[in-house]
């Protein structure tokens, strides 16, 4: 087990007084039920495990009510190993989406109070699409609204990938105080962050292809958990699409390396299929976002907060929301090229799309600015109470687009810039840069 930043939202969710039965949701395979697990197992004397997608015979255990003392009875009935004590046992219900009945459960066992509930869900079935009989099923079980507390769970992050290759909180305060006081990282820290950011944007997030990283350190391993990964998300589309909706579900995901290829990288349509329309693509789209699996990032009408409240609703980029599933899905020898330090490939969508993973994982919305007349910055956000432009694909100087946006704060509003890439940190006039592994620490709103 890596230490991951949900063991204390669950530690607080359980220190909370009268807390609600908790849903965990998230893209498959980023670790939510070994979370869970984990933490069940060390807070609680007793622990009745039930995984629905392993065993949908189980979804009987909630037939024909939802009793909370009958539902025990049938689960005694059938695992008659189980312990069940009351103040003293709690229910893991693995992939909850399967069996709409159990999650209709929860109203009941917080009413009840005896037992906790931890529950874990894929986002794929939870949101989107659904078969009519999944309809039905959700319909006959009313679904608990207002009965539930729902926390999403995300891919590892940059910054527990550092936790996981030994890096300490000395390291990390030192880091903290080089950007507070705009001073450069020490050399020997400096080449050693940047190695870990490379080796990052190969492995990604995905606990098990970071396991197997740092167990074997081959690459090609890594690549082989990446890619089953992705064909299980595939397999996934098949399985909870509708049959009309498959085929298109499963060509706006194999578009994304080619959206990102393009040197304007908005969201082409006609890039998925030629001639491919919004009207025909959109729920498709859709449904790959609310699965987890990529991120939008939306065009703004002006360099102004609130981003929100500015944004192009119909003009976006769309990244992976795990770098290092984009990184999979790309020609075998990509890896080589960035572990020698070469991000800048594939027309900088690589360096934007860790930009993405990284900001995204921190829970940001993702914004950037486009404009016909040939201004373009990569990304915007709020930091430190300000509209602040974010590039991340030049090397040296000044990008010409931030550069002209700075030069005139009458018509963009903005006052300071940031630069991230491969280099110290350093400040000139209103443009702070910053080594890209640095972006983590950008928490400030």
């Amino acid at each position: 087990m890596y230490k991951r930043k949900i063991e204390n939202t669950l530690q607080s969710w359980l220190d909370t007084p009268s807390h609600k039965p908790l849903v965990v949701k998230g893209v498959r395979q980023c670790g939510k039920t070994s979370s869970v697990k984990d933490f069940a197992y060390r807070h609680f004397e007793n622990v009745v495990y039930i995984d629905f997608r392993e065993h949908p015979d189980y979804k009987i255990f909630f037939t024909p009510n939802l009793e909370v003392d009958a539902i025990i009875m049938r689960i005694t009935a059938a695992m008659p190993n189980v312990v069940i004590e009351a103040g003293k046992t709690c229910f893991i219900f693995d992939e909850i989406q399967d069996c709409p009945l159990a999650r209709g459960s929860l109203k009941y066992f917080y009413l009840d109070g005896r037992y906790e509930v931890m529950c874990t869900g894929s986002l794929l079935g939870v949101n989107g699409y659904k078969t009519s009989e999944e309809k039905k099923e959700e319909e006959e079980a009313s679904i608990p609204v207002g009965f539930e507390d729902i926390v999403d769970m995300y891919p590892m992050d940059f910054e527990e990938w550092l936790w996981a290759n030994g890096i300490k909180d000395m390291h990390f305060d030192y880091l903290k105080k080089c950007l507070r006081e705009e001073t450069p990282v020490e050399e020997a820290l400096h080449s050693r962050f940047r190695d870990l950011l490379h080796q990052y944007v190969v492995v990604g997030g995905m606990p098990e292809a970071v396991s197997t990283f740092m167990k074997t350190k081959q690459i090609s391993k890594v690549l082989s958990v990446q890619r089953r990964i992705i064909d299980e998300y595939k397999s996934d589309m098949v399985k909870y699409a509708p049959a009309a909706d498959k085929p298109r579900i499963r060509e706006c995901f194999e578009s994304i390396p080619a959206q990102l290829a393009r040197e304007y990288k908005k969201f082409s349509y006609s890039v998925v299929r030629y001639g491919g329309r919004g009207r025909d693509y959109a729920g498709s789209l859709q449904w790959i976002e609310d699965a987890g699996i990529i991120r939008r990032c939306y065009n703004t009408e002006i360099t102004e907060l609130p981003l929100d409240g500015h944004r192009i609703k119909g003009e976006f980029k769309v990244y992976m929301a795990d770098v290092g599933l984009l990184v999979a899905m790309l020609e075998d020898g990509t890896q080589s090229s960035i572990l020698q330090g070469d991000l800048l490939s594939y027309h900088g969508a690589i360096k934007e799309n860790l930009v993405a993973d990284i900001l995204g994982k921190m829970g940001r919305k993702l914004y950037y600015y486009h404009k016909n007349g040939g201004i373009e910055l990569d990304f915007l956000m709020r930091y430190k109470g300000k509209c602040t432009p974010v590039e991340c694909k030049a090397t040296t100087g000044n990008a010409k687009s931030m550069s002209t946006v700075i030069k005139h704060p009458e018509k963009y509003h903005v006052t300071s810039a940031m630069k991230l890439g491969d280099y110290n940190v350093g400040r000139s006039d209103q443009l702070l840069t910053l080594p890209m592994y640095m972006a983590f620490l950008l928490t400030e709103v």
